[in-house]
Formats: C-alpha cells, structure tokens, sequence
C-alpha cells in the first residue's frame, strides 16, 4: 500500500467509495509490528524449551526456566490475540479498496463515452409504453403480483411467459455456441462468497437480500454462484480461459428506486437472466472484454434493437471493475435509453479475494483475472421488445430469431 498510497487514495476517491486507503496502510504496519512481536516471542518459547534440557539437573535453575516458559507462554497469547484482531480489521478495512482503473476510462463527474451506435432508432413516443402494451395484450398481471410478493412483482402471462424462455434458450444457444459451459447455479449464496464478488451483503446501503438465522445470501447475479465455483482453487495454466455461463434467478432490493422511469416491468425485485463468466491468465482479459462485448453486440443486433455502447465512468464502476461496457437500448415508448447488458473486467479484485489461482510455473502460483458479462436480462429485453416492435394493430413482432423458440411470429391482441 504504501509505495503507490497516493495513487490509491485518488483511485477510492474518484469511485466515490467508502474505503479509508490511509487506515489501512496504518493497520498494515501495526500488522506487521504485532507478527513481528510474536515471531519474537515465540522464539524466545523455544529457546526456554530447548534450555530446559540444559538445566534439567539443576532444580533452582529448571524452575526458573518453568517460570520464565509460563510468563512467555501468556504474552504469546496475549500477542497472538492482540495480531488476529488486527488482522480482521485490515482484511476488513483493505476489502473496501476499490480495483485499479483502466486509463481510458472516463474521469470523475464525466459523461460515459459512446463507443458504437447500432440500428436504427424510432421517434419517441412512437411505441406506448410497455407497461399499457403489455396489460392490452394480457401478458402480465401487476396488481394481483402485488397482492402475493408486494410491490415491484410481477405475473408473465401467455405470450408474454412463452418469451421469457424463448429468450433464456436463444441466449444459452448463443453463448454456448461460442464455447461457454453453459450451467444453472444456486439462487443462494454464502455471505463471504457474495463480499468477494465485491458486493455489500450487509449494511444499510445493501441492495442484498440476507436469509435470516443464516449467513446465505440470495443473488443478484449468477455471476456470484459461478465466481464461487473455482474458488480455493489452483487451476493448471493450460485450462485458461474458463468460459462458464449460467441461467439464474436475480434478486435485489432496489432500494430508493421509485417513480415512472420504474414502473412495471423495468426494475423489479426478482428476475431472470443469463450470465457469462470467464476466468482467463492476465494477458488475456483486455482480449476477452473485447470478445465478450462482441457478443453482446451480435446478440442484441440480432434482435434488431437500436442501442449504444457506453465505456463507463470511473465513479459508476463500483468496487471490482477495472472497466466496465454498458449497452443501453432505446426504448421509445419510456422516452430513453435504458440499461440492458453489461460487460465487466474485473482482472484479479475477485480472484485476490476468492483466491482462485493458476500454476505460471512450478512453485509459481499466481491469481487469475474474471470478467463478466450480461448475456440476456430477460425483462428488460421483453420492455424493449414491447416497445420497439409494436405494429399499428396493436400486435407484437417476435424478433426472427426468436421465433423458433417460442413459435409464433407474433403476439396478437386477445379478442374482444
């Protein structure tokens, strides 16, 4: 910490974090002075071991070797007690620096950069909103979801059901095809796995939903589930990269989230996606942010939506990204862009704290770099469906590469 301090303090301050770089330098030297004083100690225990065989004859000088072993015996653990406390709280303290940041990444306060534009946009106010969409075509039922799970729930219905998995298979078809295991994961998730990812489990500012009476986390994202697979591990160079993706459920509070730009189907409480993730040697995860990107891009093309690509901000990176892609598509009947995937570098943030390594060499045991990326988040998809492809009559165009899936090519308003 301390050669590149200044560097590190800027870094936190610039992602607006709650990291205090200063105190944990300060922990990591009382760290080292606490294990430098029971080092000390316990040699000064075996050399009172060993000088007891010295003096074993001699009566007076073997009870004060016995005496000067019970007193080092209690400062030791006084030491060791005092050294696991300062311990905890640097791992607690350093776990709130954020990682590195690219240098091409947007400073503090900026804009995101706009990388790619594809397709073509409609007119907004085009489309009616999704939500009035929807409930004409009775492909979702809000109010009673409310009356079961509260607010921000939601009931699919007819087509509206049937697009929901023909989007999760087009998706696991795609990434699949592109050399990724495809996998489905726990939808819960112990709190240390969930904190190494580089998400707050706890807290007030926690978008986390806890399990009660237990130290299990339901998850926002696969990506938890499938960075905990490989964890603890050492992993032989000549398996990289690892290229995993997951059907899972999300859950998250959405806490302060409120008011139109919310409404109905856009930012919920539980939903479904598919997720990549990518283990990769070091040299390879600026390639593999590319390829993953890629992918995306083909993927929501296909689709034929309008949408950007943004290069994040460095305040909008949160705690593991090195850098971080959004894509956001139009949505002409919210009036916006909204966003729909996004494609993360996180290099060895997660990997330090869930400890997965690769073998460089014998001997040499180095930490590997993950990314991630957002394959299809199934409700906003279908908002941007519904928005986007809306015909005068009132129908739903099913985008072409959906249709085998789901076997239709559109939806049609239910009879009068």
């Amino acid at each position: 910490l301390r050669p590149n301090l200044a560097g590190l303090i800027a870094n936190a301050r610039a992602r607006n974090t709650t990291a205090d770089v200063e105190k944990a330098a300060d922990l990591y030297d009382e760290v080292r002075e606490a294990l430098a004083e029971v080092d000390g100690l316990r040699r000064a225990r075996n050399e009172n071991t060993a000088g007891m065989k010295k003096v074993a004859k001699d009566k007076e000088l073997r009870e004060q070797a016995i005496a000067e072993g019970k007193a080092l015996k209690g400062k030791l653990a006084e030491a060791e007690a005092v050294l696991v406390e300062k311990q905890a709280r640097l791992l607690e303290e350093a776990a709130r620096i954020p990682n590195d940041t690219h240098p091409e990444v947007p400073g503090p306060g900026e804009e995101p950069r706009e990388v790619a534009v594809v397709g073509e946009k409609k007119e907004a106010g085009e489309g009616a909103g999704h939500v009035d969409v929807a409930l004409g075509l009775d492909l979702v039922d809000f109010e009673r979801a409310t009356k079961v799970a509260g607010s921000k729930a939601y009931f699919l219905k007819n087509a509206a059901a049937q697009l929901e998995i023909a989007l999760i298979n087009w998706a696991m078809q795609n990434v699949v095809k592109r050399g990724f295991t495809f996998m489905t994961t726990p939808d819960f998730a112990r709190e240390s796995v969930v904190a190494a990812c580089g998400f707050n489990p706890r807290g007030e500012s926690s978008q986390v939903y806890s399990i009660t009476g237990t130290d299990l986390c339901l998850v926002g994202t696969a990506e938890i589930p499938l960075g905990g697979f490989h964890a603890g591990e050492i992993l032989d160079k000549a398996q990289l990269p690892i290229k995993l993706a997951a059907f899972g459920h999300c859950f998250r509070m959405e806490a302060g989230s409120a008011g139109a730009a919310s409404r109905g189907l856009y930012r919920v409480h539980q939903f479904s996606k598919v997720e990549m993730f990518v283990i990769c040697h070091p040299d390879q995860s600026d390639a593999i942010h590319q390829e993953i990107l890629e992918i995306e891009k083909e993927m929501f093309e296909s689709l034929g939506l309008h949408f950007k690509v943004l290069d994040m901000p460095v305040d909008d990176l949160g705690s593991p990204a090195y850098r971080k892609f959004d894509i956001e598509a139009w949505m002409p009947g919210r009036g916006e862009y909204g966003e729909i995937s996004s494609a993360s570098n996180c290099t060895d943030f997660q990997a330090r704290r869930l400890n997965i390594r690769y073998r460089e060499a014998k001997g040499d045991n180095r930490f590997v770099h993950t990314l991630n990326g957002t394959a299809c988040a199934v409700p906003r998809i279908i908002v941007s469906i519904l928005e986007n492809f809306r015909e005068p009559d009132g129908s739903i165009t099913i985008p072409e590469p959906l249709r085998p899936f789901i076997g239709m090519d559109s939806i049609k308003p239910p009879p009068q």
